[in-house]
């Protein structure tokens, strides 16, 4: 429960980083329009930091936490920094660069879309194993 707990403390210091970062970014760059720096700050905040608070909650109550949780964590990791990351290069792209080519617009695309495919495959195995602990209990 203590891992559950010191990584939504490490989530909620990256969602205030990148909300930082976009306002700070933004206003050094003289940056008025809407870009993709906005949603860090959230994403970070609800699938990082709510959503292992949320499971500290669930593992207290239900001791769901098996062999499995390990690699589905990594997983729902890599697949939060990894949407992160992407939104983050959007962003810096939108503010910098306002033309993307097809090719770096199609990448940026494509490798944020991984980290949602990461993210929600490993949620519904997390549900899943949640579940079964519920259904034993």
């Amino acid at each position: 429960m203590k891992r559950y707990m010191n990584t939504a403390l490490v989530y909620a210091v990256l969602a205030m980083a990148g909300g930082v970062f976009y306002r700070e970014f933004t206003k050094f760059n003289g940056f008025t329009s809407k870009t993709t720096l906005s949603i860090v700050h959230t994403h970070y905040f609800l699938l990082g930091m709510v959503f292992f608070l949320l499971l500290l909650l669930l593992e207290k109550s239900f001791s769901f936490t098996g062999a499995k949780t390990g690699r589905i964590l990594a997983a729902y990791h890599m697949g939060l920094n990894l949407t992160a990351v992407m939104f983050l290069v959007r962003g810096v792209a939108q503010v910098r660069m306002p033309a993307l080519s097809a090719g770096m617009d199609a990448a940026i695309s494509g490798i944020a879309g991984i980290g949602h495919m990461l993210l929600g495959a490993s949620m519904v195995l997390l549900l899943i194993q949640i579940r079964r602990s519920v259904a034993a209990a």
